[in-house]
């Protein structure tokens, strides 16, 4: 996270606000800052999203190759991310500064995505045991103003939900090589299945309250905070498919059991938004998700 250097009256300032659920930028302590999204923004990629959460801008491509699938998951394709930090994003990712954060959110999203199977990757399976489809997720860190986990997500599932994949019109065993026809019409294509892809709810614990959508300013006050990986099932369930905490400080049990609660809230909420959102973006190519659609979801 981008460090910033706050005095101990700014610190106080910040802490006895959130004790009032009444943050410096005029959100409640349940609230997120709008966003911006755009999708299909990268000519090369099969899939692209940018999206903008206050300062933190984050753009995300999506490549695939054929692949053989695992020998524990023949039945299924494969998804990879790779993350790198701009070093214009904030002073703190000069020179490799960036490569742990970088590895930290790709562990994360890797176990938010493979953990009970939140992310279905069976589709992607062309022939079990022979070929798959390989995603390759790269993330890119444009600027760095807080919250890195959760807009991260956020344009993962939108860059996925904007991949196209050229269908296979045939694929067998040719004397025991395998043969492979894929479609050459770029309108021809199949698009993945996201309605299950998890998304990341970061809550801060800043004094005695949690919050969510931290700013930078507010990541600074914060001495733990846990990263929540949520996935909507049919029928509009949500389950936690992981957990990551950070930070010097602990939780007591009541009070995370409190931050499980609010990331499952905020993660359905958010969901939905972004699904609405990519709805009209089919059509318009970008559309801001405004304080409207933002602002007050949990009250």
């Amino acid at each position: 996270m981008a460090n910033v250097l706050l005095s101990e009256a700014e610190k106080t300032y910040i802490l006895h606000g959130i004790q009032k659920d009444y943050r410096n930028d005029g959100r409640t302590n349940r609230d997120y800052r709008p966003m911006e999204l755009e999708t299909d923004i990268v000519v090369h990629a099969m899939g692209s999203a940018r999206l903008r959460l206050a300062n933190t801008d984050i753009l995300v491509a999506v490549k695939a190759d054929i692949d053989a699938p695992s020998p524990d998951r023949p039945k299924e394709g494969k998804i990879e991310f790779f993350v790198d930090c701009s070093a214009n994003a904030t002073p703190d990712f000069e020179g490799r500064g960036g490569e742990e954060l970088a590895t930290e959110i790709s562990n994360t999203l890797s176990k938010a995505y493979l953990s009970q199977q939140a992310f279905d990757l069976t589709p992607l399976c062309i022939l079990a045991k022979h070929q798959c489809w390989k995603l390759y997720v790269d993330i890119l860190i444009l600027e760095c103003g807080g919250n890195l986990f959760d807009a991260v997500s956020l344009a993962v599932k939108a860059a996925l939900y904007n991949t196209k994949l050229p269908r296979v019109s045939s694929a067998e065993l040719d004397g025991g090589a395998m043969d492979i026809i894929l479609s050459d019409d770029p309108y021809d294509c199949e698009r993945l299945n996201i309605q299950t892809a998890p998304l990341l709810v970061t809550v801060c614990k800043i004094g005695d309250y949690c919050v969510v959508d931290p700013s930078a300013e507010e990541e600074e006050c914060s001495a733990i905070s846990v990263v929540i990986g949520v996935s909507r099932k049919n029928g509009g369930k949500s389950s936690v498919t992981s957990i990551r905490t950070s930070g010097e400080g602990s939780f007591h049990s009541d009070t995370l059991m409190k931050s499980l609660d609010l990331g499952v809230s905020a993660a359905t909420y958010l969901d939905k938004a972004l699904m609405a959102a990519l709805k009209v973006d089919e059509e318009n190519n970008t559309k801001p998700l405004g304080e409207k659609e933002i602002f007050g979801f949990l009250k």
